[in-house]
């Protein structure tokens, strides 16, 4: 594991001052899904934003000026990039697992150890993560890592919230009283900033940086039919916090959600 503490306080300070608590599987992914609490938290003297990757993010695509490097190379290159975005943030921490994605999805129990000795230090008020109905097999492995770690504290180390965020499929299919909106208007000139940090993936071949915001807009203005925009730019979350609790199966609780999506599909059918 790689620690880096953006403003050089001691690495303790920097865990335990955290406030909201971003888990992704690769670099970039917390910028994209979870920039909203990025925003809430930036220049703020109470609220920090804490960053933990968990893969090495060596099976990225890579062309270009990255065509030829090896994944080595390339694991080198977004540890570099995933460090500017925490500096340009003003991250409480950046923590890097460095674990190969096969580990991920293998479940193995040392990443879901290490995944709640770090949240327990940080005891994040909030915790964002991917959501469960994401179709990047690594995105769903990591949720599902983080919620076995979440499962392990006790009730009283645990977050007050827990949301899935939206990366490689996004959450507009929710109900809309089930979606969790998280406002990322704030300081437009930061989230474009820290997207353009993650040039091996930008001018890798896929530009990240124009589908998330555009992402963003998009929700924005279709969140509502027949109302004037609330929001410049927004993300969807799904609700998680229910499943900390090791009572509740984590397969019906998504397939539950699908269903009343359909249900409300088929309803609206009817009416005409």
């Amino acid at each position: 594991m790689k620690m880096y503490i953006p403003d050089e306080k001691e690495e303790e300070e920097g865990v335990t001052r955290t406030t909201h608590l971003a888990i992704s599987a690769h670099e970039d992914d917390i910028e994209f899904m979870a920039y909203a609490p990025i925003a809430e938290c930036f220049g703020s003297k109470d609220k920090w934003f804490g960053a933990i990757v968990v893969t090495d993010g060596a099976g990225s695509p890579r062309s270009g000026l990255y065509a030829d490097y090896t994944d080595e190379e390339m694991k080198n290159v977004r540890v570099v990039e995933q460090k500017k975005a925490a500096f340009v943030g003003e991250y409480s921490f950046l923590a890097l697992l460095g674990h190969p994605s096969k580990e991920v999805k293998a479940g193995e129990g040392a990443i879901v150890e290490e995944l709640a000795g770090l949240i327990r230090r940080a005891h994040p008020s909030c915790l964002y993560t991917h959501n469960l109905a994401d179709k990047h097999e690594t995105h769903v492995a990591t949720a599902l890592r983080v919620i076995a770690a979440l499962r392990l504290l006790s009730p009283e180390e645990r977050p007050k919230k827990v949301y899935g965020c939206e990366v490689w499929r996004d959450l507009d299919w929710l109900p809309d009283e089930e979606k969790v909106y998280l406002d990322c208007g704030g300081h437009p000139n930061l989230m474009r900033a820290l997207s353009a940090v993650f040039d091996s993936q930008i001018a890798g071949g896929k530009r990240y940086d124009l589908a998330a915001e555009g992402r963003r807009l998009a929700n924005a203005t279709f969140s509502a039919s027949h109302a004037c925009d609330t929001y410049t730019a927004l993300n969807y979350a799904m609700d998680l916090t229910p499943l900390m609790d090791e009572t509740v199966d984590i397969a019906d609780y998504i397939t539950a959600a699908i269903e009343r999506f359909k249900t409300q599909v088929k309803e609206n059918i009817a009416k005409f």
